[in-house]
Order: C-alpha cells, then sequence, then structure tokens
C-alpha cells in the first residue's frame, strides 16, 4: 500500500476499534470501578506491548525520555482513568460525541506550544467546535437530568491529553518508530497504574466476585485491540500524517459508538445530535486544506 491508502486504512480501522471501545468500557464498570478499570486497562496493554515492543526500546536517546515521559502521562496513563470515570454518568455514545473536540485541542495546542500554522477559517473551526461542545453539554442537562453532565469535563481534559500527545509525536520523537513510542508511553504509565490497582482492592475483591469474572472478557479485549493495538495504528497514523489528520479519526468513532450504543438501549435526543453535527462542522473546518496560512 502506498502511504495514502495506509493512512486512509489507519483511519478507519481506528475509527472502528475506538468506536467499540465506548460500549466496552461501559459494560466492563459493571463490574469493576472506575479506578479498577482505567488501571487494569493500562496494566493489560503494557504487557502485551512488552512481548513486542521491549526490544525497540534500545532505539531510545536519553534526550527523548523528556517527551516520552511527558506522552506517556497525557495519553497513556490519565485519559483511561477519565474516560471510565465519565462513563459512570454519561452514556457511551454520548461520551464518544464529546471525544469529537480533539481535533480542535490539537489545533490549540499546536498553535499555543509548538507554533503550527493555522489559517482564519480553522481558528473558526475552533470556536464552532467548542460551541458546539458548550450546546451539547447544556441540552444534556436540560433533557437528560439523570445523567450527570459535568462528568464530560473528564472527557474533554482526555481530548487535552491526547492534542499534547499528538504533538509531541510529531515535533519531537517522528524519529522513533510508532511501536516504540507506544510501548515507552505505557512503559511510563505501567508502575502509576499498578499501585493504583492494588490500592483499589482489585486483588481482594477478584476471587469473589462473580460481577469481575463476567466483566473481565470486556475489559480483556479493551486493553489488548482497543489500546495497545489501537495505539501502536494510531502512532503509525502520526507519523504518515498532520496532527490534526491524525485526530480527526473523532469523526467517524461517534458514528460506530451512537450505533453500539442504540444496540445496548441508548437514547440521543435530536438537540444532542444538532451539537454533535456542530462540533463536526468545527471540527471540519479546522481539517479543510489551507490555502495561505498565517503564523501564529
Amino acid at each position: 500500500m502506498t502511504d495514502y491508502q495506509k493512512k486512509w486504512f489507519y483511519l478507519i480501522m481506528l475509527s472502528f476499534i475506538w468506536g467499540s471501545s465506548f460500549i466496552l468500557i461501559k459494560k466492563a464498570l459493571i463490574g469493576f470501578s472506575a479506578m479498577q478499570l482505567g488501571g487494569l486497562r493500562i496494566v493489560f496493554a503494557s504487557l502485551v506491548l512488552f512481548l513486542f515492543g521491549f526490544r525497540s526500546l534500545k532505539k531510545i536517546n536519553s534526550s527523548d525520555w523528556k517527551w516520552l515521559i511527558i506522552a506517556g502521562f497525557t495519553s497513556s496513563f490519565f485519559p483511561p482513568f477519565l474516560f471510565a470515570l465519565a462513563q459512570t454518568q454519561l452514556d457511551s455514545g454520548i461520551t464518544s460525541i464529546f471525544n469529537s473536540v480533539a481535533p480542535l485541542m490539537t489545533t490549540i495546542v499546536g498553535i499555543a506550544m509548538f507554533g503550527a500554522i493555522i489559517t482564519k477559517r480553522q481558528v473558526l473551526g475552533v470556536f464552532i467546535g467548542l460551541f458546539g461542545t458548550v450546546a451539547l453539554i447544556f441540552a444534556g442537562m436540560e433533557f437528560n437530568p439523570d445523567q450527570n453532565y459535568w462528568y464530560s469535563i473528564f472527557i474533554l481534559l482526555s481530548a487535552l491529553g491526547y492534542a499534547f500527545n499528538i504533538n509531541i509525536i510529531k515535533n519531537h520523537l517522528a524519529h522513533l518508530s510508532p511501536i516504540t513510542v507506544t510501548t515507552a508511553s505505557f512503559g511510563v504509565a505501567f508502575l502509576p497504574a499498578l499501585v493504583l490497582v492494588w490500592y483499589s482492592g482489585f486483588f481482594d475483591e477478584v476471587i469473589e466476585s462473580t460481577q469481575m469474572h463476567d466483566a473481565f472478557w470486556y475489559l480483556l479485549v479493551l486493553a489488548v485491540v482497543g489500546t495497545s493495538l489501537a495505539n501502536i495504528y494510531f502512532n503509525k497514523l502520526i507519523h504518515l500524517s498532520s496532527p490534526v489528520f491524525a485526530a480527526s479519526v473523532t469523526y467517524t468513532i461517534p458514528l460506530v459508538a451512537v450505533i453500539w450504543g442504540y444496540w445496548d438501549g441508548e437514547t440521543i435526543n435530536v438537540y444532542q445530535l444538532i451539537g454533535g453535527v456542530i462540533i463536526l462542522f468545527g471540527v471540519w473546518l479546522v481539517n479543510k486544506k489551507r490555502k495561505q496560512a498565517i503564523k501564529v
């Protein structure tokens, strides 16, 4: 395949894998707490990555570790906990729509921290996307009072973490292979996650809890496929494309997640769909090919 074909292949695969991750989180939360789910997701994903990528860590220079540590915490450590915590109060389909602000966050971080080039159209897209996010939050508060939409803040923080990760990889770690970056990032997150799993009471509960036993397989698929494999694909996509194109995988993630959510009995009202469309329109403007760019 050409690089052009590869980047679209990775985009489609990630859309399906990460779009399915939200329903897996929902099912796994039936047996695990948010802390247990987030920690175990990192631990299992790390163990898989260590099997295949441990030798590649020899290619890392000492100067790379500063960026790998930042990328590891912002993308591999905090988001699994934040997503699990958010979905204790929010439906999986709605969570995926909030996650679609990632390209907007990527643009903002790229401008503010990495001197990215941006057009006036992209600036407009950022503000439209943020407006859609606020509209989605207030629509949810009014029409779904049984859900705590303040928990959407955890999704926005995760999107911000992904934005830092994407820009760091593109600007400072592009010389490393995707498997090296992914393995190192989860290596950074592994020990803190294991400590949190220990303090969560998991090892005291797992033997007798039938709910944990039933939810374990959802967790395992989430960790192996939705985390370790997906992150390798994502880092390959970053290497082949621009930061904002890589983040635009969130275009189609909500479509897959909403279908899974509908299948599981979730409902989304028309006002929430409008908010989601506004966000995606803002993302489209941000991704639209620029003609005359200005340095910010």
